[in-house]
């Protein structure tokens, strides 16, 4: 008799969106007044229908005058929620927000559920959609960081399962200072593992230097629709679904533009707002495709209601990673079969009268000519050899050029080092103005 395969369980969740509102203010997320309440909300809720183990039974808003340090929601609030959770037999309570461990530790006592918060959540999601090496050690090196911070809170879990023998200092503090030596050595072997892989990116990305293809890097926020655009154009197979964070690992495949001139097309993990500092930093190293990259198209929903936000949040971002001027730019207003035909009318208009912005839909394939011919415009930069000569004191600026992957060769001179690279005019412009 076969036996019947084991679903995976379903934990019963709630979601709330603590929103802080100043006195005398109309009310606006917890980003500023970039986006409504509402929108926060949504997109909180698609984060956490992005995990099928989760069972959503429902989800608010909760207005905070000001936050409370022990439990962020002052003492009415939580009874009242505590109640609601009770209600509906919820197991776990999203948090759509930065709590702190204290917090978290306090608010899971007298609620007596579990509690993730914003970066745990998101932490889930990518633990749960990492595929290659290098994105499974990176997630993992993120999550423990987190749970490095939150040793306060993870402590409360340890001691009802471990009991303490309480020898010197009591077993909460020995067994704190244990779990964090353990989580220590966990991301010391972590650190390990990554740099192998990174250097065999790192040979990778030297091969495609040496070939060269210019490569063109997709970025944009997630649910953009960066996979579907990248599998329209490169007849690849990335999973491509309407739900945020579907594409985590970054996938690269050789395109031939319709000049004949081949390029490598790079999609990139999605962007979201507030993303976790953890995330940035684990993921820096894979980001850092884009700065190689010959051009840069920014992909945006232009269908959303908060696309405008969504798309400075993504030029935050790529600031903080350090793009600047030596890098091609294209924005693609993706998604316009979706909006009305008078709206969609006068976007394709307003596309048509920027030299940057190409308005198409990669579901349809509207626009997608396009799209290839003003990528072969700004990828076909002539590129040239240059030597230069760095002294010691200029690590900021070959730090700069082998972030962009153009150094072919290094060699050591009385005063520094000698480099040969392979640039354009305009990446030998940034260079000069750094």
């Amino acid at each position: 008799m076969t036996p019947t395969p084991t679903a995976t369980p379903v934990t019963r969740a709630w979601l709330i969106h603590p929103e802080l509102r100043a006195p005398g203010s109309s009310g606006s997320s917890g980003a500023g007044d970039r986006r409504t309440v509402t929108s926060a909300l949504d997109e909180a809720v698609s984060l956490a229908r992005a995990l099928p183990f989760i069972a959503l039974q429902g989800a608010g808003i909760v207005r905070l005058g000001r936050p409370h340090a022990g439990m962020l929601f002052g003492s009415g609030k939580v009874d009242e929620l505590k109640e609601l959770f009770a209600t509906h037999e919820v197991a776990l309570v999203l948090v759509d927000g930065h709590l702190s461990p204290i917090q978290q530790r306090n608010l899971e006592k007298v609620w007596g559920v579990k509690i993730l918060d914003r970066t745990g959540l998101i932490l889930e999601i990518f633990s749960h959609r990492a595929r290659t090496r290098e994105g499974v050690l990176q997630v993992e090196m993120a999550a423990l960081k987190y749970q490095r911070s939150r040793l306060v809170r993870a402590w409360t879990h340890l001691e009802r399962q471990r009991g303490g023998f309480g020898f010197v200092g009591g077993p909460g503090e020995t067994q704190k200072e244990a779990d964090r030596r353990a989580i220590d050595d966990q991301i010391l072997r972590l650190g390990k593992q990554l740099e192998k892989v990174v250097k065999t990116r790192e040979v990778n990305r030297a091969a495609r230097i040496a070939v060269p293809f210019p490569v063109v890097a997709l970025v944009g926020y997630t649910n953009a629709g960066k996979s579907t655009l990248f599998n329209r154009l490169t007849g690849a197979e990335v999973m491509a679904k309407d739900m945020l964070f579907a594409t985590l690992d970054p996938t690269m495949r050789r395109m031939r533009l319709p000049t004949g001139q081949e390029v490598i097309l790079s999609d990139t993990v999605g962007f979201i707002s507030d993303l976790p500092t953890e995330l940035v930093a684990a993921f820096r190293a894979t980001l850092e495709e884009v700065l190689s990259a010959d051009v840069i198209v920014h992909v945006r929903d232009i269908s959303h209601p908060e696309t405008v936000a969504q798309a400075r949040d993504v030029d935050t971002i790529l600031a903080a990673l350090g793009t600047g001027e030596g890098i091609a730019r294209l924005e693609v207003w993706n998604k316009i079969d979706r909006l009305p035909p008078d709206e969609g009318a006068a976007l394709r208009i307003q596309a048509a009268r920027r030299d940057d912005t190409i308005a198409l839909s990669a579901i349809t394939g509207e626009g997608i000519d396009g799209l290839l011919a003003a990528i072969a415009t700004r990828a076909g930069d002539p590129r040239h050899d240059s030597v230069l000569e760095l002294t010691h004191d200029d690590g900021r600026r070959r730090a700069w050029l082998f972030a962009r992957g153009l150094v072919r060769d290094e060699s050591e001179t009385a005063t520094g080092s000698r480099l040969s690279v392979h640039w354009t005019d305009r990446q030998q412009e940034e260079f000069a103005r750094l």
